[in-house]
């Protein structure tokens, strides 16, 4: 149905807007002049109007309104808009701002949850997925609510949240409904990304949108300092939590346009529609301000006033969230104080102004005279008032100059003077000669000239001074100390340390130099970063301090990598959005500071610089390459030869990491093979970008980037033998392969050969060779020939000796006849001339090789040990029987192999002759020939081998024959390994039972037999099944030997007999009349049904035998079964006449 005409109909139901639920505020005066009146009209506006307010700052446009139809106010404008909206439908326009506050929240929760809470979720989400594939919306949406409600359900009673209730009821009360919360955010998440909602229900999705925004920085920042504290202690609990709750507000409760705001019926459609109310926003700014607050007053109740640095803690969880909400006051966040810009700023300032007071004097407390007192060498109490002023002086003209307030002559005298004041406290404070305090005084001049007039020449004075007093307060309190630090002395360190403070203080200086001195920057930028991860590769990888005992101290703590990391690919990335670097010298950088991640799961000491090799070698196709004009790829194809080189030689120089990494997986040593496969394995996947993004028409590209992946993945699971050491083995390979563990843990293990394995993999790589078309085998029929015989042996030898390597006397017969299978099921597939003629006689062969190889290999084994003693013969004959069920195993799956086969080529031999009635009838004789006709043509064309389907149809007549003596032979099989494996289980039937679909209408043995008795041999097999079992579990409970219970025991004897015998017969009118139905559908009356319906029950009720209540079962299902689809049956047939 048109959306747009079904508006009016929604317009008579009772729609309650969304802006009801609170007091707005109006964004357009009612009055055309705005310059008539404004202060009576602003008080007026305030009082009465119910939407939001137009803020300080525009909001910026969402990618969904960039586009969106625009409607005026006159007319039929919001009727046109909304159909226009409506049939172009725009999606959610913030799904990556709830992703990362929703995914991590979801990851967090399965994390908790467990493996049940894992598996409910999975199985919902592909049952929800299939129904959305098949079209049927409504299903799908609620079956994703569903299994957010079990996996709820499972949550709450997993074994995590049971033991921690022991602990704390109200604590885990709260937890739960916590994570209900979260879940149910989840649910309306997903609800939005159903386009039909969007398109049926504007104003729901509006409200949605709204639930989600108000909700989400409530909830999740609790779960993610939940899920924080879980990992690294709950120390500093209210920090991460005051952190989380102001990163959200950022995210959700600045003011951003709407993506549904078009298909308001209810308002207007303006850019200055925001998604949260004034009660929202003001709950939120309430939230960020006391709820850390209080949550550290309550973990910390019992020391929250013994000393003034516990004090400072509550005054800094209060003040710098408070800080935060005046900053982002600039972009909009406060408006629903007052939408008056002057108020606002004056509100800033001063708020501003004491807040920062408070801050600056908790941090002196709390921080510097905490950790940093021993670098303060001024006196009492002189280094409080120097500290103060330094502190406070340099916080309040950051602040000026950052809010604009350094613009006159007046300000930039006050500017420079408080920069010069400050710079020479600070010099006082750490102790810089009395003598030398010009130095810094005029480095706070030029820094503050540079802030004021933008002089680049006082900027590089500053950098100049500002490195000479780096330099004499590294000298001055480490040179002398004799530690080793990060594997090396102090001394040495502290020099990389001021040569990366020198290249920071230089590149905001370098970023304002002209475009044709950008590879300065650029330069410096790299400088810095390999500086900055030689650094943190020594404090990490070499973090002990000998030193009076601190060699258990942690140096550099993981977070500290997260932070520089994340922090420097901000700075590439704004620094290319500004246009100030070029695009390779930002792939490097990104690439650099992304390495460092290695360190965090890797101890190897040289993975960082590994890790920013293989980076360099695989992101270019991803980074680089890349013509925005044209979007095309400037890729040449000896670029990329070149790259998949750079590629491979980069991946071998990981072999390392790599052995590392699988040692780490695997508890042990990886052996060659898994390593060779590993690399492979990586080089294919690394180079998948190159054929996915610049080559994607190149078919032999595809192909032979699917046959390397393949290969890797084979070396990883098969694991062959190889020696990689006349290649190259490291001292730290061969250091692990040398380890006495395995042994001393173990013992000596005897192994099966593993040779066989590289017939397995030259098997597959065939395979996929000829699949892929790299070997013609579908053009050159000599190819074919020797593929299927290549392919025969090497899994005919594989076989042989990894599942029958104490027959050797078989090996020829299996060799033969997994060579018969393949050339068959290859001819098959691909015919060629003489393949109609041959492969009955093949097929003939493989057959006489069944027997003759199950009866040899006990005949000519049993020889062997005829004079052995009882207990080696006895286990020789167990081992008899369990090759010849292998051997079973073995000709069940040739059989299933080549029945599925044929099938497939008489399926396709069907659509073919289908497809050829459908172009040569009367239809195709116009000049218009059918689109997918003539591609199916072109097809043919392109594919056909030399021998013609149709000639094959004529010629082959044979095929269903032998497709049908394949299944009867594969089902005899399975059963016969049924009954000898598990004693004739009753539920097995059912899994065997379908392989009877593989049978196919011939004219010799199934005649009679077409696609609508398919489903026939299925039933009937199931009832004969459980009929001759039943009957067979009757005698042998009633004579069970010579003689029966009766004669023997007592028991029940006849009686038994009898009562059981004729609960079956009552089961058996339900099974013939089910079964003829499936053969002829021909309707029976519902009385006959009804009545033949309750014969089960007894059956189901008094019979001692399983195998009947089956019966009884089944057949009372077969009815029902019945009756609905004879009564769809004649309902579509009523419906048709």
């Amino acid at each position: 149905m048109d959306p747009s005409s079904g508006s009016a109909s929604r317009h008579g139901r009772l729609l309650i807007s969304p802006s009801l639920s609170t007091p707005t505020f109006s964004t357009r005066s009612p009055s055309p002049s705005p310059a008539a009146s404004p202060a009576p009209h602003h008080h007026q506006e305030r009082r009465n109007s119910t939407s939001s307010p137009k803020p300080l700052v525009p909001f910026p446009a969402s990618s969904s309104s960039a586009n969106r139809p625009r409607s005026s106010l006159g007319g039929a404008g919001p009727r046109g808009s909304a159909a226009a909206t409506s049939a172009s439908g725009p999606a959610f326009a913030h799904n990556a701002r709830l992703a990362a506050a929703l995914v991590p929240a979801a990851a967090f929760l399965l994390d908790l949850g467990g493996l049940p809470v894992f598996a409910v979720l999975a199985i919902g989400l592909a049952a929800a997925y299939l129904l959305d594939a098949l079209q049927l919306r409504q299903g799908a949406f609620f079956t994703v609510w569903a299994a957010l409600l079990a996996a709820d359900v499972a949550f709450f009673f997993s074994a995590s949240l049971s033991s921690a209730a022991a602990a704390s009821l109200p604590l885990t009360v709260l937890a739960l409904l916590l994570c209900a919360e979260t879940s149910f955010l989840i649910g309306v998440w997903a609800s939005l990304q159903f386009r039909w909602i969007q398109l049926e229900n504007p104003t729901i999705v509006a409200a949605l949108e709204r639930l989600l925004f108000a909700c989400v920085p409530i909830a999740v920042p609790a779960l993610f300092t939940w899920a924080l504290v879980s990992a690294v202690g709950m120390a500093n609990a209210s920090y991460y939590f005051a952190a989380f709750c102001m990163v959200f507000y950022w995210l959700f409760s600045i003011p951003r346009p709407s993506s549904f705001n078009s298909r308001k019926q209810d308002t207007p459609i303006l850019d200055s529609d925001g998604i949260l109310g004034p009660l929202e926003s003001c709950v939120h700014s309430l939230y960020v301000l006391f709820v850390p607050v209080l949550f550290h007053a309550a973990s910390h109740h019992a020391t929250l006033f013994t000393s003034w640095a516990s004090v400072c803690e509550l005054l800094l969880l209060f003040f710098i969230p408070f800080l935060f909400q005046l900053y982002a006051s600039t972009r909009g966040a406060l408006w629903w104080i007052t939408r008056d810009a002057r108020a606002m700023d004056q509100i800033r300032i001063v708020n501003g102004f004491v807040a920062l007071v408070v801050v600056v004097l908790c941090l002196e407390v709390r921080v510097v005279f905490h950790t940093f007192g021993r670098y303060i060498h001024a006196p009492p109490p002189l280094n409080y008032l120097l500290v103060t002023v330094t502190m406070l002086g340099g916080a309040l003209g950051l602040a000026a100059h950052a809010a604009g307030k350094v613009g006159d002559a007046a300000s930039s005298v006050a500017f420079t003077g408080l920069a010069v004041l400050v710079s020479g406290a600070g010099a006082v404070v750490i102790g810089f000669p009395m003598m030398f305090l010009p130095l810094p005084m005029i480095s706070g001049y030029y820094v503050a000239r540079f802030f004021t007039k933008k002089s680049l020449s006082s900027y590089f004075t500053f950098v100049a001074l500002a490195s000479l007093m780096v330099l004499w307060f590294v000298v001055h309190n480490y040179w002398d100390l004799n530690i080793w630090l990060a594997g090396m002395p102090l001394k040495s360190f502290t020099k990389y340390v001021v040569a990366a403070v020198i290249m920071a203080m230089a590149v905001p200086g370098l970023a304002l130099l002209p475009t044709k001195l950008r590879f300065l920057l650029e330069l410096g930028l790299i400088g810095h970063t390999l500086l900055l991860c030689y650094i943190e590769n020594r404090l990490f990888n070499y973090a002990s301090m000998y030193y009076y005992g601190f060699e258990d101290d942690i140096i550099y703590p993981n977070y500290m990598v997260f932070i520089t990391t994340f922090l420097g690919l901000a700075l590439v990335r704004r620094l290319y959005v500004d246009q100030r670097l070029g695009p390779k010298s930002a792939w490097i950088l990104t690439c650099l500071y992304s390495s460092k991640l290695a360190m965090l799961f890797m101890t190897s000491r040289s993975v960082i610089w590994v890790s920013a090799v293989l980076l360099l070698a695989v992101t270019p196709p991803l980074l680089l390459y890349r013509d925005k004009s044209k979007g095309a790829s400037k890729m040449k194809v000896w670029q990329a030869y070149f790259h998949a080189s750079v590629i491979a030689f980069s991946a071998w120089l990981c072999r390392e990491t790599i052995f590392e990494a699988l040692q780490w997986w695997n508890g042990r040593p990886p052996s060659d093979g898994l390593l060779l496969g590993s690399y492979i394995l990586l080089t294919g996947v690394a180079c998948i970008p190159i054929v996915v993004l610049h080559f994607p028409h190149v078919q032999l590209a595809k192909r032979f980037l699917v046959l390397v992946v393949a290969t890797g993945l084979l070396f990883v699971v098969m694991q062959p033998p190889i020696k990689l050491s006349w290649v190259y083995r490291s001292d730290f390979i061969t250091a692990a392969h040398l380890s006495d563990d395995d042994i001393s843990i173990y013992g000596f293990v005897a192994s099966k050969p593993t040779w066989p394995s590289w017939l397995l993999i030259a098997t597959v790589v065939l395979t996929l060779a000829a699949v892929t078309s790299i070997i013609p085998v579908k053009y050159v029929v000599e190819l074919r020939a020797l593929y299927a015989v290549a392919v025969g042996i090497t899994l005919g030898i594989y076989i042989s000796v990894q599942y029958f390597f104490q027959a050797v006397v078989l090996y020829p017969l299996l060799v033969a006849t997994i060579v018969s299978a393949a050339v068959f099921v290859v001819f098959t597939h691909l015919p060629s001339e003489s393949s109609t003629r041959v492969l009955p006689w093949v097929f003939s062969f493989l057959v006489a090789l069944f027997p003759v190889t199950y009866l040899l290999e006990g005949h000519l084994r049993s020889k062997s040990f005829a004079d052995e003693d009882e207990e080696e013969k006895f286990t020789n004959m167990l081992a008899i029987e369990g090759a010849r069920m292998s051997l079973l195993g073995l000709y069940a799956a040739i059989f299933m192999i080549i029945a599925l086969e044929i099938k497939f080529e008489l399926a396709l031999l069907l659509r073919e002759k289908a497809a050829d009635r459908g172009m040569h009838g009367p239809s195709s004789r116009s000049s218009a020939f059918p689109p997918k006709a003539r591609l199916l043509q072109q097809r043919r064309a392109h594919a056909a081998p030399t021998f013609t389907i149709k000639r094959l149809a004529a010629e082959a007549a044979w095929m269903p024959a032998i497709g049908n003596v394949s299944t009867v032979l594969c089902f005899g099989i399975c059963l016969v390994l049924n009954i000898t494996l598990t004693g004739g289980s009753n539920r097995a039937i059912f899994f065997l039972a379908p392989i009877l679909l593989l049978l196919n209408q011939d004219s010799d043995i199934f005649a009679g037999f077409g696609d609508r008795q398919r489903y026939f041999p299925v039933t009937v097999s199931i009832s004969g099944y459980l009929l001759l079992t039943a009957l067979y579990r009757i005698w042998e409970e009633t004579w069970p030997g010579n003689g029966g219970w009766a004669l023997d025991i007592g028991g029940p004897g006849w009686l038994f007999a009898v009562k059981n015998f004729a609960l079956l017969v009552l089961t058996l009118p339900n099974h013939i009349l089910f079964n003829r139905f499936m053969w002829d559908y021909v309707r029976q009356t519902d009385a006959k049904l009804l009545l033949t319906l309750p014969l089960n029950l007894p059956s189901i009720i008094m019979t001692d035998i399983l195998t009947i209540r089956v019966l009884g079962l089944l057949g009372a299902m077969y009815s029902l079964a019945q009756y609905m689809i004879s009564r769809r049956i004649r309902i579509a047939g009523m419906r048709y006449i």
